[in-house]
């Protein structure tokens, strides 16, 4: 049997995941081929936490952009990415999986409050953790609340599930020449300003030395080979 690289991970994917050809809402399609590709990796016996978006059924820059209040249009977004983690929590569960949704915002009626060591003796125990409600505060995105639950929960690995399968130092569909990165610095890639992940995220995991992995969610079983020592998409790490 194929080493695992990695014993705990967290995966984090846009809420875009879950949503059908419109790009928007859940497809329960969709729900189902995201909980078949984690249950694939949780199968390997690796330790699952996810940090899921919201992006599919609301983006809080947009009712900034049209005038709304910056905390409020976060606060919604928070909300749509505890109905994508139900959403997939149900998918999971249909296949199996025992599952547990944590959320930074307290919703007792649906959802476990977020708390840190019960977040990983259900790791422990076998079960997918699945965090919604980002951190809870807003003017932070999904991508700062991985890294930190990351770090929380003493991750081995933050893998960032993409449509691409690398990070370039442009757009690859503008520009069919852009350069591709197998590995980079974290200051490289924060003076670059990429931006497959936001500054804050990639800074907390470059203060505590946390690997981030950037690799396309839908190419065929690609987070299971990468743990299986596959060399896939692109590591931001301390070179």
């Amino acid at each position: 049997m194929t080493a695992i690289q990695y014993k705990r991970i967290l995966l984090k994917m846009g809420g875009e995941a879950l949503s059908g050809p419109s790009g928007f809402g859940i497809d329960p399609v969709r729900a189902v081929q995201v909980a078949q590709i984690v249950k694939d990796v949780y199968d390997l016996g690796v330790q699952v936490a996810l940090v899921i978006g919201g992006g599919n059924l609301w983006r809080g820059s947009v009712g900034s952009a049209m005038g709304m209040e910056r905390a409020s249009a976060d606060h919604i977004g928070m909300i749509a990415t505890v109905m994508n983690a139900l959403a997939l929590q149900d998918a999971l569960e249909r296949k199996g999986v025992e599952t547990r949704v944590q959320t930074a915002i307290e919703m007792r009626t649906i959802a476990e409050p977020y708390i840190r060591l019960r977040a990983i003796r259900h790791m422990e125990k076998g079960r997918v953790v699945i965090f919604g409600a980002g951190t809870g505060n807003p003017y932070f995105t999904t991508d700062s609340a991985g890294a930190l639950r990351a770090m929380e929960i003493n991750a081995d690995v933050l893998i960032k599930a993409t449509k691409v399968g690398a990070i370039y130092d442009e757009d690859p569909e503008k520009n069919p020449q852009a350069r591709r990165f197998d590995k980079i610095s974290y200051i490289d890639f924060l003076n670059m300003r990429l931006k497959v992940m936001d500054s804050t995220a990639v800074s907390l995991c470059m203060d505590n030395n946390l690997p981030i992995v950037v690799l396309n969610f839908w190419q065929q079983d690609s987070v299971r080979r990468f743990l299986q020592g596959e060399d896939l998409g692109t590591t931001i790490t301390n070179l």
